[in-house]
């Protein structure tokens, strides 16, 4: 049986145990940094916190011990904030063996330094040795549906031929599709700016500006997606992928979406913080990747005036509604997939 440790028990580290440990093939742990999910799980088979109503197989054990939950592991997942990867990694790194598997399922970008997740596991876990092995895990995947297990396509990217192929094969079943790429930077890219798109796709329905706005404003945030996705070394037609148009549209669409639903409440007038604290831990990458987007766009001369825009609204306090204008008054432009 395959040794697997999931690192980060909130709703999607929580769905892919679901995955892994309904197989019945592998070992799991699952490694939560709240006690009180541990306990959850350990006492009712389900994470009351973040993925209530969900059961969680019996092969998938829970740990609070990040040295305990990586013993033996052949393949870890990384599931953790985006704002912790580099944190929660140090502490691991003395815990993980070389040519242990390390798939980053996080969607999102490390605000300060503009990297992405498998660079931040890279450069925290290579100590001029051994490289470490590394891939990324997405596509459009709400965890409910997941767990439920309602028909999942994900997409898993690595240079790595071998890895690749190994999770492709550990992690499919009958209802979760995994697609192999090697374009680690598109897949990542595209799991992390459709969330800022999401959160304007909210705006919109927040303002109540009908379903035209929607499929503009996802049309245009894919092509932005795709500039900065190319620019940063990225494949176009990654973009048009599971983890580029179809996350895209999955996030701006659903209503189980957390990053549009921050987008409607900003649209309905509520401010940012009183939002945040409503969430009761839950989180939205979109609000931390689109300031390290707007640097990362900066770096490369790339232009996202939706993604400039969602910058205003969420840390500058602009009224959605006149950044919505904004948009709508640019000079005009040639349609092309990478035009602005």
């Amino acid at each position: 049986m395959s040794e697997i440790a999931v690192i980060g028990a909130g709703a999607w580290g929580t769905g892919i145990s679901i995955v892994l440990g309904r197989k019945g093939t592998h070992r799991v742990r699952l490694w939560a940094h709240e006690k009180e999910v541990c306990d959850s799980i350990a006492q009712r088979r389900v994470n009351e916190k973040f993925l209530p109503g969900c059961s969680i197989p019996d092969s998938v054990s829970p740990s609070n011990d990040l040295a305990a939950a990586l013993d033996g592991a052949q393949i870890v997942v990384s599931v953790m904030p985006s704002q912790h990867c580099r944190s929660i990694f140090e502490q691991m790194r003395v815990h993980v063996r070389p040519g242990t598997l390390i798939i980053s399922a996080t969607k999102g970008l490390e605000e300060n330094t503009l990297l992405r997740m498998t660079e931040v596991i890279v450069q925290v876990l290579d100590n001029g040795g051994q490289r470490p092995r590394v891939g990324a895990l997405s596509g459009p995947s709400f965890a409910v549906e997941v767990a439920q297990g309602d028909p999942t396509a994900v997409a898993i990217a690595s240079q790595d031929e071998e890895l690749a192929h190994t999770v492709q094969q550990e992690f499919s079943d009958p209802s979760f599709r995994v697609y192999t790429n090697p374009d680690v930077a598109g897949v990542e890219l595209g799991g992390a700016l459709k969330n800022v798109v999401a959160i304007a796709a909210g705006v919109c329905a927040g303002l109540e500006l009908g379903h035209n706005s929607v499929a503009a404003l996802i049309t245009r945030g894919l092509a932005e997606m795709t500039r900065l996705a190319v620019a940063c070394g990225g494949r176009a037609d990654t973009m048009a992928g599971l983890a580029g148009l179809g996350d895209l549209v999955l996030t701006c669409t659903g209503g189980l979406s957390r990053n549009r639903s921050v987008g409607v409440e900003l649209g309905r007038g509520r401010k940012l913080p009183e939002i945040v604290a409503s969430m009761h831990g839950m989180v939205a990458e979109g609000i931390f990747t689109t300031r390290a987007a707007i640097g990362l766009a900066k770096s490369r001369r790339v232009e996202m005036p939706i993604t400039e825009q969602i910058d205003t609204i969420l840390h500058k306090g602009k009224d959605p509604r006149d950044a919505i204008q904004e948009l709508m008054k640019r000079s005009g432009k040639s349609e092309s997939a990478l035009g602005g």
